[in-house]
């Protein structure tokens, strides 16, 4: 062990109830090895208010700026995802460790780009739902054996988001060029946790449905059209042997909110269950099983951001498991925490996915 402090840097941290700010910020409050040196912003007084309200010894107006210090270890890109790209990029020709927000470029090809200029450094990728304990404990617990025979698996998961209506400032997710949608982060998380705790997909067969075409503004009162699908249904191999079916329902009302995994096996079942409005990435999950098994490890960070509100709670639970991943890596010189290649095969998951739901095919060798 060293009592070395990596000195983390993130851009896109402001005091607007940021996911920065609500995830980022306490999940790195937790850690005994990271401390959180500076934030960046695109403009001067958003900057120095951040910094002044997180704690931050540092405020970069330039982003770039940021990543040429060095006195930043590891480089946080939580922007918006078209600018991923350019940022990513600069932070690994610095030689910088790069945490990065979900899906990790636009398009397959940057990620491609991101994952290949990433070797050799240390890098986490923003799926952070398989690092949740419970998850954890549960492919532990599927590995064992304990359940037996893999039978089948059954996953119903949803968002608030993605439905009739938006903000403004949200709109962008619904626009195909911005590569943050429906499929590449809501479907994308869901189906990185099934592969944490079932193996790889190996097999998709899958439909998606366009039940919102026409998005009202609520700021603007103005209609915005979606380009991308906001409902997801899909029937998938995995590497376990267990097949496993798949809705993800947009849209949903507070109340509706949930996330339930079964896996059921011949010896014995176990159940992953959520309800955080934003998906099952975001909030704590819980674990049930028939079989006996050790309680899944308390998680790291529990706090919320000082900027954050109340919906986000629970945002750094499992942010804070990925830092906490990173650290290890950082402090060992391992290589242990799902990085940039991970990124890349959620993104051709996501990728073949699509293809399956455009060509009625059934997508296989996948992995």
């Amino acid at each position: 062990m060293t009592d070395r402090k990596f000195r983390v840097g993130i851009i896109g941290a402001d005091t607007q109830a940021s996911w920065a700010g609500a995830s980022h910020v306490p999940a790195l409050a937790a850690q005994p090895s990271l401390v959180l040196a500076g934030v960046a912003t695109r403009r001067e007084d958003s900057a120095r208010a951040a910094a002044e309200a997180f704690g931050a010894e540092r405020w970069y107006a330039d982003p770039y700026e940021l990543i040429r210090d060095d006195g930043i270890d590891v480089v946080t890109v939580a922007v918006k995802v078209p600018a991923h790209y350019d940022l990513v990029m600069a932070a690994l020709k610095a030689g910088k460790a790069v945490y990065s927000e979900s899906p990790l470029g636009s398009t397959l090809a940057e990620t491609e780009a991101m994952a290949a200029a990433s070797k050799s450094l240390h890098t986490a990728i923003g799926l952070q739902g398989r690092h949740n304990p419970a998850v954890r404990r549960a492919a532990e617990l599927v590995t064992s054996g304990k359940l037996g025979r893999l039978l089948s698996a059954r996953v119903d998961a949803t968002t608030f988001g993605y439905g009739p209506q938006t903000t403004s400032n949200y709109d962008y997710f619904n626009k195909a060029a911005s590569g943050a949608s429906f499929m590449t982060i809501t479907s994308a998380h869901v189906l990185d946790v099934i592969e944490a705790v079932l193996g790889n997909i190996t097999e998709v067969d899958a439909r998606v449905a366009l039940l919102w075409p026409e998005i009202e503004v609520v700021d603007t009162r103005e209609i915005s059209a979606r380009e991308i699908p906001d409902h997801l249904d899909l029937i998938a191999k995995t590497a376990s042997g267990a097949p496993v079916s798949v809705q993800v329902l947009a849209g949903v009302p507070a109340g509706d909110a949930r996330f339930t995994f079964e896996i059921r096996g011949s010896e014995g079942r176990l159940t992953l269950t959520g309800n955080h409005l934003a998906g099952a990435q975001v909030g704590d999950l819980s674990l049930t099983a028939t079989v006996a098994f050790t309680p899944p490890d308390a998680p790291i960070a529990t706090g919320v951001g000082p900027t954050a509100a109340d919906f986000w709670a629970g945002a750094a639970i499992n942010v804070g498991e990925v830092y906490a991943s990173l650290a290890r890596d950082l402090i060992a010189g391992t290589y242990k925490t799902p990085g940039f290649d991970h990124a890349l095969r959620n993104s051709r998951l996501v990728a073949a996915v699509e293809r399956a739901a455009r060509t009625g095919e059934r997508q296989r060798d996948l992995g």
